[in-house]
């Protein structure tokens, strides 16, 4: 008898829905309880500021909405307008209770980004995205001009520009690293010292960078 092959990891293969087949009943809109559960397993894979967790949660509760309007419920507005709170209070209380940091958030995202070749002021706006207040983004970057040099180091690592280029390269190759360094957000005076590094401190200064 032939048998056939299983799906990855051993999981049963569900069967394709019918596209024909009517709406399925969406249940009751997620409360409390299915929210945090909701939350706990996000955080178990993601890293997450208090507003990012919001917005996931908040998330869920605009695809039960979508799902309840096909199925043909009305008036679901005060339903989906108490989830929304419902998920806003589970991110504060995870917050609270430090399981969610906002701090130690944007401090690891910070260093991970800067170490990428990340500039600060790129670093600032991915932070202010992810839901990071102006303050705590800005206290968890490190002060001084030297931890900026030593980001466009990396990127120039990256890009094989300066120090990590061509020995001999035309000028019109120093023009578009200049160039490639102003849109990644450094300052002009910041990429003319990075890209005029000698390689062996360039190195000996990203390989510091790299382990602090």
């Amino acid at each position: 008898m032939r048998q056939h092959p299983r799906p990855a990891h051993g999981a049963p293969r569900r069967p394709a829905r019918d596209p024909d087949a009517p709406p399925r009943p969406p249940g009751p809109p997620p409360g409390e309880a299915r929210l945090r559960e909701a939350a706990v397993a996000h955080l178990a894979r993601h890293a997450a500021t208090e507003a990012g967790l919001r917005r996931v949660l908040q998330r869920r509760v605009d695809r039960w909405a979508r799902a309840a309007e096909a199925f043909g419920m009305t008036e679901i507005a005060p339903l989906v307008a108490a989830a929304k709170q419902a998920a806003a209070l589970v991110a504060r209380q995870m917050a609270a209770t430090g399981t969610v940091d906002d701090a130690a958030f944007a401090e690891s995202r910070a260093r991970r980004l800067l170490r990428s070749g990340r500039s600060r002021r790129a670093t600032l706006a991915h932070l202010a995205q992810k839901g990071v207040a102006a303050e705590t983004a800005a206290a968890a970057l490190p002060e001084g001009e030297a931890a900026e040099i030593d980001a466009a180091l990396a990127l120039c690592r990256r890009r094989r520009l300066g120090p990590f280029g061509e020995a001999e390269a035309p000028p019109e190759a120093r023009l578009k690293a200049l160039a490639t360094l102003a849109r990644a957000g450094f300052a002009r005076g910041t990429a003319e010292t990075a890209l005029r590094m000698d390689p062996d401190e360039a190195e000996d200064r990203l390989l510091a960078f790299k382990r602090g």
